[in-house]
């Protein structure tokens, strides 16, 4: 039996590469212009750096639960992923951020004039991606392109709303990662699921699904933040405490904390003069305050009303248990 359920992981590795695979081709496949060469260069620099495509794969686990032809939602796929790195070369400048995937992110490596001009192209690049659909549902999906891309700007602006606000609750936060990060992966696979012809019933559970599989996801990244292993996780570990960024952690651990420990919070969080020690003293804060373990448990929460809705998608093809693989192998990622 142990050797059956070893050849059945090997078989869903080895599908789920495929997949990555063709996505990885038909992204590397994309053609640039040479010149202006400071405007197309970081565009290639950022979508040669990889990262997990992990909304890519997403949407095209669910594609595939209804359609054989993995090409043709490649440009869909296209769409999403060079969209999602436009974002992130905004957010990089936003967040003064030196490390994205173990690289200089653009504006360090260039500068911010640049990686704000290249980011425009990408965006302009993701629309002419959706573009390209045959489908007979383009404006449905620009529709929901549409929304999808403002909430993530609404999630930014939360997100810099509060490093000016002494009073932002967990629930603000939990709204905030929704709109920034969450956003994108519920409407990308509600356009997969459109674009695939799902059913209603199907696309209400997969967008609940996405939304909380999101949310764990970025609550997930947060707690890595503070606490993966600095040679795997291919960013700034401690990134989020020196830029006093109110994750969850930092919020319930204040929500928790006794009048010493809060003392001793704001004093750390208004030092700017001893990073490497700050970093130090306040993940001391949230052992003592046990703030791994409830993080965790709440991702757990959201993981488990994704993975229920996930269920109650009515479909038995093999890419459901794909999917399901996937979902759960990622939430035990350690970088």
């Amino acid at each position: 039996m142990q050797k059956n359920n070893s050849n059945a992981f090997i078989c869903v590795v080895m599908e789920i590469k495929e997949i990555i695979n063709a996505i990885e081709e038909d992204i590397q496949s994309i053609k640039y212009k040479q010149e202006p060469s400071f405007l197309y260069e970081p565009i290639a620099y950022t979508l040669e750096k990889g990262g997990k495509r992990m909304r890519p794969l997403l949407m095209s686990l669910v594609y595939l639960l209804y359609k054989d032809n993995l090409k043709n939602v490649l440009p869909l796929c296209r769409c999403i992923e060079v969209f999602h790195n436009f974002t992130l070369l905004h957010d990089d400048i936003m967040d003064n951020a030196p490390i994205r995937r173990g690289n200089p992110t653009v504006h360090k490596k260039w500068n911010n004039n640049i990686a704000i001009l290249s980011g425009d192209v990408m965006l302009v690049q993701s629309y002419q991606y959706l573009q390209s659909l045959e489908t007979n549902n383009l404006s449905e999906l620009l529709s929901v392109f549409n929304q999808g891309a403002i909430k993530v700007c609404e999630g930014q602006q939360y997100d810099m709303n509060f490093e000016e606000m002494n009073n932002v609750s967990v629930e603000n936060y939990i709204e905030m990662i929704y709109l920034k990060t969450a956003a994108l992966l519920d409407h990308s696979i509600e356009m997969t699921a459109i674009f695939a012809e799902a059913p209603q019933n199907d696309i209400d559970n997969l967008k609940i699904f996405a939304k909380n599989i999101g949310i764990a996801f970025q609550l997930k990244d947060d707690l890595l933040d503070v606490f993966a292993d600095a040679s795997k996780f291919g960013k700034q570990v401690g990134g989020d405490i020196l830029a006093n960024k109110k994750t969850f952690l930092l919020l319930k651990s204040i929500e928790l904390a006794n009048k010493e420990q809060r003392f001793t919070f704001n004093y750390w969080l208004n030092n700017t003069t001893q990073p490497e020690q700050k970093i130090q003293e306040i993940r001391h804060l949230y052992n003592t305050l046990n703030i791994q373990e409830i993080t965790s448990t709440l991702i757990s929460e959201y993981f488990s009303k994704g993975m229920n809705a996930l269920q109650r998608v009515n479909s038995s093809k093999k890419e459901k248990q794909l999917l399901t693989n996937y979902i759960e192998n990622l939430m035990q990622r350690e970088q």
